[in-house]
C-alpha cells in the first residue's frame, strides 16, 4: 500500500524488542511501513524524540507499551505525541495494550487519582484518541476528553480455555479475590461452568478503594499538655452534643475459598502483576486439585497466554 495515499502512519514509541515486534506485526498486516523517528534517552537519563519524515495532515498511530519502567514508557509518548502534533500531524491515536495507572483510579485515604492526571497529560500532549485493552475499571474512560477504545480479551481467553484445556466442562472459574468476583461471573456464565471465590488474608483486598480517609476523624484524648490547646471555655467539639465512635481498624480473615473445587480443573484468569508464585503455591496446596493460571502477559505486550499446571 502506498502510504503517501493511506492517510495514516504507524510509529513506534520505543525502541524495546516488544513494542517494536508489535509494531512490525501491526505494519504487515496493514500493508504499511514503519513511520521513521528515533527514540533514545540522553546521558542524564530525559527522553529525546525525533521525527525523521513528514507527517502533516496525516493520521497519525504511535504503538506504545509499557515494560518495567512505566514513567520514561510514559514520557516516550508523551513526547512523541507532542512532537507530532507540533509537526501539524491532523489525527494522533495511542495504542496501548496495557494502560499505566490503571489500578490507581480511585481515591484511597490521602492518595490520588492518578488515572485522571494521566489522563489529563496525554490530551495535553497531542492525543485525540486511545485503542486499550481491560482497563481496570471501565468507569477510567470518563477520565479522558477523547474517545477511548476499551477492547476486550475475554472471547480469545475463552477460546483458548476450550481449545487448550482438556475435559473443561470439568473446571470451575475461581476468583481471586471478591472484588474479582464480577469478572469471574462473566467467565462462569460464557463457559456454563461453576465459580469459586478466594477470601481472605492472602489475596491483595480492594476493599479499600473505598475513599478510607477518617471522616470523622477520631477523637484522642491528650493528658498532658501539648502548647496548642485554646483557652478555657473556647474550646469546642467537632461536633456539638454527638459522640463520635471511635474508628475500628480492619481485620482480614483467614484465607478461605468460598465453593467446591475439589477435585476439579480451578481456572483463574488475571493480569500477570496481581498473581504472585507464592499465592499459586498455596492454592496447589490448599485447593487439592489442578491449577490453572492464565494472564494477560503484559511484558510482552504480545498475545501470549501462560497454561501453568
Amino acid at each position: 500500500m502506498n502510504i503517501a495515499k493511506s492517510g495514516y502512519r504507524v510509529f513506534s514509541a520505543n525502541s524495546s524488542v516488544a513494542c517494536t515486534e508489535l509494531a512490525k506485526k501491526i505494519t504487515e498486516r496493514l500493508g504499511v511501513e514503519l513511520g521513521k523517528s528515533v527514540v533514545f534517552q540522553e546521558s542524564n537519563r530525559e527522553t529525546r524524540v525525533d521525527v525523521k519524515e513528514s507527517v502533516r495532515g496525516q493520521t497519525i498511530f504511535i504503538i506504545q507499551t509499557i515494560p518495567r519502567d512505566v514513567n520514561t514508557a510514559i514520557m516516550e509518548l508523551l513526547v512523541m505525541a507532542y512532537a507530532l502534533k507540533t509537526s501539524c500531524a491532523k489525527n494522533i491515536i495511542g495504542v496501548i495494550p496495557y494502560f499505566p495507572y490503571s489500578k490507581q483510579c480511585k481515591m484511597r485515604k490521602r492518595g490520588s487519582i492518578v488515572s485522571k492526571l494521566l489522563a489529563s497529560m496525554l490530551a495535553k500532549a497531542g492525543l485525540t484518541h486511545i485503542i486499550t485493552m481491560d482497563l481496570h475499571q471501565k468507569e477510567i474512560q470518563g477520565f479522558f476528553s477523547f474517545p477511548v477504545d476499551n477492547l476486550r480479551a475475554s472471547p480469545f481467553l475463552i477460546q483458548y480455555i476450550q481449545e487448550e484445556i482438556p475435559d473443561y466442562r470439568n473446571a470451575i472459574i475461581v476468583a481471586k479475590s471478591p472484588s474479582a468476583a464480577k469478572r469471574a461471573q462473566s467467565y462462569a456464565e460464557r463457559l456454563r461452568l461453576g465459580l469459586a471465590v478466594i477470601h481472605g488474608e492472602a489475596q491483595c483486598s480492594e476493599s479499600d478503594m473505598a475513599d478510607g480517609r477518617h471522616s470523622p476523624p477520631c477523637v484522642r484524648n491528650t493528658t498532658g499538655h501539648t502548647g496548642l490547646e485554646l483557652p478555657p471555655g473556647k474550646q469546642q467539639a467537632p461536633f456539638p452534643g454527638i459522640e463520635l465512635p471511635i474508628m475500628m481498624a480492619k481485620e482480614k480473615p483467614p484465607i478461605t475459598v468460598v465453593g467446591d473445587v475439589g477435585g476439579r480443573i480451578a481456572i483463574i484468569v488475571v493480569r500477570c502483576c496481581e498473581f504472585t508464585l507464592c499465592s499459586r503455591r498455596w492454592l496447589s496446596r490448599q485447593l487439592l486439585c489442578r491449577l490453572v493460571i492464565i494472564t494477560f502477559f503484559f511484558k510482552s505486550h504480545l498475545w501470549r497466554l501462560i497454561h501453568r499446571q
